[in-house]
């Protein structure tokens, strides 16, 4: 990526242990240029290669903090199977933060990790300067949010009963509907997306302890978001349609937007738009990198 120090780390949490990665010398970072923190959920830091290879050659000195959920990644808990609730992500960031000891910090933030991140604005605001929200399928604000709650209830009951292929084929077919959810949109042959179709019997996915936690439901204290110092930035992809006819992410980032009193800020590509071939999707990385910057510059 770079040939910038990469130290491992990991931190200790009720039921958990977290494990992340800095890039860089955390003696580096000033209360100017405070440590950026890289953050998906349930995708974990190997996502972020690109994005973090692509800030690293435009600002060399800027220390990155690439993180693994509790639930993915080189994580671990003592319980793969239960449910992960956003406030409990929200706990472990800050244990994160407090753990890096140096002070506030920048996140970009993205999907799940968004909707943790404002969590923990809403908790810990001293822990955060500038949060770039990207994208945070923050469901419950939306006018069709009850449907897009029954849907999750049938993919994690699908999960259940068949396992994560068809599960997951479930959950494409929503990320990707354009414009308002009904909820009886028919289930994708999960075959479409060279899913499995058989059931290896296994329950540990991420995606579905985060479902079974009420991920895309469960909404901060808003007011409390609002009335933090750190600075918060929601982010939607130029490809991800607009707050009515967009994907069910892009959608909900107009929606929290509106919320927090603001309009999103446009960055390159879609939801992935980060990406650069990572799990085998390409966005605009280089791009991506250099609007992130400008955003966080203010």
């Amino acid at each position: 990526m770079t040939d910038a120090p990469r130290t491992p780390g990991t931190v200790a949490v009720p039921g958990a242990v977290l494990s992340f990665d800095v890039i860089g010398d955390l003696a580096d970072a000033t209360a100017s240029s405070p440590p950026l923190v890289l953050a998906g959920s349930p995708m974990d830091s190997t996502g972020f290669g690109s994005l973090a290879a692509a800030l690293r050659r435009a600002a060399p000195d800027r220390v990155l903090v690439l993180t693994d959920p509790r639930n993915t990644g080189r994580s671990t808990r003592d319980d793969d199977t239960a449910p992960v609730t956003p406030e409990q992500h929200a706990d472990d960031l800050h244990a994160l933060v407090e753990a890096l000891g140096v002070g506030p910090v920048d996140v970009f933030a993205s999907s799940g990790a968004a909707v943790n991140f404002l969590h923990l604005v809403a908790t810990h605001p001293g822990d955060v300067r500038t949060l770039v929200a990207h994208e945070p399928p923050m469901t419950a604000l939306l006018p069709d949010a009850e449907a897009i709650a029954r849907v999750c209830a049938d993919m994690v009951a699908t999960y259940d009963a068949s396992g994560r292929g068809p599960a997951m084929a479930r959950f494409i077919g929503l990320v990707m509907h354009r414009g308002e959810v009904r909820g009886d949109e028919p289930a994708p042959d999960p075959a479409m997306f060279g899913l499995p179709t058989e059931d290896d019997g296994s329950r540990d996915d991420p995606l579905m302890a985060n479902m079974r936690g009420e991920g895309v439901t469960r909404v901060p204290d808003l007011d409390a978001v609002r009335a933090a110092s750190t600075r918060v930035v929601v982010g939607v992809g130029e490809e991800s349609g607009g707050p009515a006819d967009g994907e069910v992410a892009g959608r909900s980032a107009y929606a929290v937007a509106r919320a927090l009193g603001q309009e999103p800020v446009v960055f390159p590509g879609g939801h992935n738009g980060f990406l650069g071939g990572e799990f085998g999707q390409t966005g605009k990385p280089e791009e991506f990198a250099a609007r992130l910057r400008e955003v966080l510059a203010g």
